[in-house]
């Protein structure tokens, strides 16, 4: 696995062999994604370049170790002062926070100072899903969005499947290979590689796996057991890019809004489950949250329909 290149000429030798075996870990052990580490490293040249002016001087191993909590909280308003959002700076002290431990547990390094800095406190973000007739007339809308060929109309609705159907990140969803999609009858649930490197098993409904179907049939190209399930026009793996800019076509065309993007379509997912019924544990384990947290903010979003329901409904929400 490749490691995202950077460049440290504030730090110091021994810091720098640090950094790299750190990276191989997160690659390895941690299994974290190529994007995460590319995140991680890209705050780590700025904290290591905010310390060589808070030193004034190259920054190594010792410097970090005698590092005080006030100057972890100076870098951080550095970075607020230049208008970074609160969720930038917690993702950038969660990349300091697990170098630290790695040099700790490796025993180059030892400070305890880190602990006392609180996180940033992040805004409340909630998942914006489709509507359940917003997403059947995406879904049905597929073909046709565009001068495609039959057999790329009938991917692109595969994956699209794929996302609103069984819930899927859409690396989950193009990561696929050949020999796991579902053809036949009893084919009914898919074993996905989720985020850090865990699997599970998700229930394979019978449109979903026919429009898998349709798209194999079609394909143009021979797709290897061991190779990519879902190709571009090349015959290589298919890019997120492309079914992205497929979701912006079919929101102008539709006029849906703006949040309408494939991961919505994953949220719907979760949300139109919850709203027929469906319990949070479960909810869970399709969508492989490790945290039953993550989950729960799907509860927020169906109670937030059903207020705007109650307000448009209720003798007393609706205007005279």
């Amino acid at each position: 696995m490749s490691q995202p290149a950077y460049c440290l000429p504030s730090a110091d030798s021994d810091l720098r062999a640090a950094i790299a075996d750190w990276l191989r870990f997160l690659t390895t052990e941690q299994r974290s994604s190529a994007r995460t580490r590319e995140a991680y490293i890209r705050d780590i040249e700025q904290f290591i370049d905010f310390l060589q002016d808070h030193l004034a001087g190259a920054v190594s191993l010792g410097d970090l170790e005698a590092l005080q909590a006030a100057d972890f909280r100076a870098f951080l308003a550095a970075r607020r002062a230049q208008g970074i959002s609160h969720r930038s700076l917690a993702r950038g002290l969660s990349g300091i926070r697990s170098l630290f431990r790695f040099c700790n547990k490796t025993g180059r390094l030892e400070n305890i100072s880190l602990a006392a800095v609180r996180m940033p406190k992040l805004g409340h973000l909630i998942p914006r899903p489709l509507s359940v007739a917003g997403a059947d007339r995406l879904l049905k809308n597929v073909h046709g969005a565009g001068k495609s060929p039959r057999w790329v109309e009938a991917r692109d609705l595969a994956v699209l499947m794929l996302l609103y159907g069984a819930g899927l990140r859409i690396s989950e969803a193009l990561g696929l290979e050949r020999r796991q999609a579902p053809q036949k009858e009893g084919d009914d649930a898919l074993r996905v590689l989720g985020k850090g490197g865990k699997t599970r098993l998700v229930p394979v409904l019978a449109p979903v796996r026919s429009a898998i179907c349709g798209y194999i049939e079609l394909c143009p190209y021979h797709l290897e057991p061991v190779g990519p399930l879902f190709v571009g026009v090349r015959g290589k793996r298919l890019g997120a890019r492309v079914i992205q800019a497929l979701m912006q076509n079919l929101r102008g065309a539709l006029g849906l809004p703006a949040t309408a993007t494939p991961h919505a379509l994953r949220h719907s997912f979760a949300t139109h489950l919850l709203a027929g019924g469906g319990d949070l544990r479960s909810i869970q384990e399709l969508l492989g949250h490790a945290s039953l947290s993550s989950t729960q903010i799907y509860t927020e979003v169906d109670a937030r329909r059903l207020l705007d329901i109650h307000a448009s409904a209720h003798p007393r929400g609706v205007s005279v």
